[in-house]
């Protein structure tokens, strides 16, 4: 199977034309005008930045978890339902993203995305009640749920014949971000003083930063891949228009053949969507309940705080190299199904160790249990393999994260009554280990060689 640059080279060059209303924009190959490579080069810095926010303010507050419950008298279980708030926020405005996308634009959506969780890592630490902790965790996981579904689309709209790299660019961005925060987290938090609210604000800075680069696409409304052209009142003017009519080539290709065929896919008849959107959640719901509860596994051992955020950070920064590595194997192998396996059994031996050995094979445990964490590039991978045209990449993108992570939220939840009512780790463990099997079983079956266009 070729890989997947290749697969959206060919993509992007099939369908027939279709007449935009307006003036033409000019197409990204041959003679046609492309792209500045300024400004290429500033939304590939936006993609980084922006990935480097969608997952601190979930491992900084794992790594600071007990001094929040300790600060906000909270149960073991309502520390559960704060588990559980992101992939819930990922499932509902999740689905919202491709309509804000078709309706503001793409690059205006991730701007705001930024905003919302700069808003809402600043406000969360001195809102001064579990409630208010929530809503503040909420908008801030608003803007990362929409930034999630809109990241592929901007690398297929801008980079079409860069997607793997791109992506995996990205997804290395993810990783580093994620294992920066909860590395660093409890040492800034006692550099400031031990005052566990400045710990979590200081991530609110690193947000407000990525906002800058996505203000040149604020008033870009070019559609994303498989989206129809908005009709056009008149010729668009400024710097807005020559960003706009620059990139539309990538995208108004995959419009002129996804629409025409978006009718027809009824992606809830597809099993592969279905095994997609399982190996999705349960994926999603390994990485939240480590995310969310790994340090305190290891702290409850007896290793100290500062230790247990470093684990969770060697768990994390598994990914950098991994993300960039598997999507090229995976798009170069005709099932992913061996992949799936591997990473499966990585869990599950990491989960072992956890149960027998927290302490003693701690940093062991660590980078099993990280290489098990990047089946969530795989994913992003197969979601791009598993479709043939532009608006099934779209559609299975939406349906597979949404439908995913509304799976996810169960689990950090039950991990937290499991400990509570337990009074120990030796049933949350065997929960979490358990839920590999079903994983490796739904991995498999959507890393079939197929397309969900021929299944609907």
């Amino acid at each position: 199977m070729p890989d997947d640059e290749t697969q959206t080279q060919t993509l992007n060059r099939g369908g027939a034309a279709r007449t935009p209303v307006g003036p033409p924009p000019p197409q990204l190959s041959g003679a046609a005008e492309a792209p500045a490579p300024w400004l290429l080069r500033l939304i590939a810095v936006g993609l980084v930045l922006a990935a480097l926010n969608l997952r601190p303010a979930i491992t900084s507050l794992g790594a600071l978890l007990e001094e929040v419950r300790e600060g906000l008298h909270m149960s073991g279980s309502v520390a559960g339902v704060l588990t559980s708030v992101p992939p819930l926020c990922f499932a509902v405005f999740g689905v919202m993203a491709p309509r804000l996308a078709r309706r503001f634009g793409a690059g205006a959506v991730v701007c705001a995305g930024m905003v919302a969780i700069a808003a809402g890592l600043v406000i969360r630490p001195y809102i001064g009640s579990t409630a208010g902790f929530l809503a503040a965790s909420a908008l801030a996981l608003m803007g990362i749920a929409v930034s999630n579904i809109l990241m592929p689309v901007i690398v297929k709209r801008w980079f079409p014949d860069r997607v793997g790299t791109m992506t995996g660019l990205y997804s290395m961005a993810l990783a580093l971000g994620t294992a920066l925060a909860a590395a660093v987290t409890v040492p800034l938090t006692g550099a400031m003083g031990g005052d566990w609210q400045s710990g979590l604000a200081v991530w609110a800075g690193l947000a407000a930063l990525a906002v800058l680069p996505w203000i040149v696409l604020v008033r870009d409304r070019t559609p994303a891949p498989g989206q129809p052209a908005p009709a056009r009142s008149g010729a668009a003017s400024g710097p807005s228009a020559s960003v706009s009519g620059r990139a539309a080539g990538a995208s108004g290709q995959a419009s002129a053949s996804g629409p025409a065929e978006a009718p027809a896919l009824r992606i809830t008849r597809s099993r592969t969507a279905w095994g997609l959107a399982c190996f999705f959640g349960l994926q999603a719901t390994a990485a939240y309940i480590t995310m969310g509860w790994m340090p305190q596994i290891f702290r409850d051992a007896g290793v100290s705080a500062g230790t247990a955020g470093v684990l969770l950070a060697v768990t994390m920064a598994m990914g950098v190299p991994l993300a960039f590595l598997i999507p090229r194997v995976a798009a170069r192998l005709k099932q992913q199904g061996p992949i799936v396996v591997v990473l499966g059994l990585c869990g599950l031996i990491g989960y072992g160790g956890l149960y027998l050995a927290p302490a003693a094979g701690a940093w062991a445990w660590a980078l099993l249990l990280g290489v098990a964490n990047c089946a969530f590039p795989l994913a992003l991978t197969m979601i791009g393999m598993r479709t043939r045209t532009g608006a099934g990449v779209v559609r299975l993108s939406a349906f597979a994260q949404s439908t995913g992570y509304l799976l996810s939220i169960p689990g950090p939840l039950l991990v937290g009554v499991l400990y509570q009512h337990s009074g120990g780790w030796g049933l949350p463990i065997a929960l979490m280990a358990g839920l590999m099997i079903p994983q490796m079983v739904a991995g498999v079956l959507a890393g079939r060689d197929r397309t969900i266009e021929d299944e609907c």
